[in-house]
């Protein structure tokens, strides 16, 4: 087993557990974590295939846009963070309310 095929199969691995805790959860900063959890698995996911070639080196331009995905998913959790607070705030319950099929509002 190589190392690229560890770290794919690790990144597939926490990109399956963090759509299932996103799924599965309804608090607000569950799902956040959820989001990152998928994120990170992605970006190790796209190291992992940035490395092809032989003597096993890493392709430049895909290690630039992980270091600048991971900015953006830093300031993405910040604002989604200080949403959920806010709607805290707000509401007093850390989660969304329920979608009702039957209300016409």
């Amino acid at each position: 087993m190589t190392q690229t095929l560890i770290f794919g199969l690790t990144g597939a691995a926490l990109i399956a557990l963090g759509f299932y805790g996103f799924v599965s959860h309804r608090h607000l900063l569950r799902q956040i974590v959820a989001f990152n959890l998928i994120g990170s698995g992605l970006f190790l996911l796209f190291g992992a295939l940035a490395r092809r070639a032989p003597d096993g080196t890493s392709d430049p331009v895909p290690q630039a846009m992980i270091i600048t995905g991971i900015v953006v998913s830093f300031a993405a959790t910040a604002l989604a963070e200080a949403i959920a607070e806010r709607l805290h705030d707000r509401t007093g319950r850390p989660s969304l309310p329920d979608l009702d099929p039957d209300d016409d509002d």
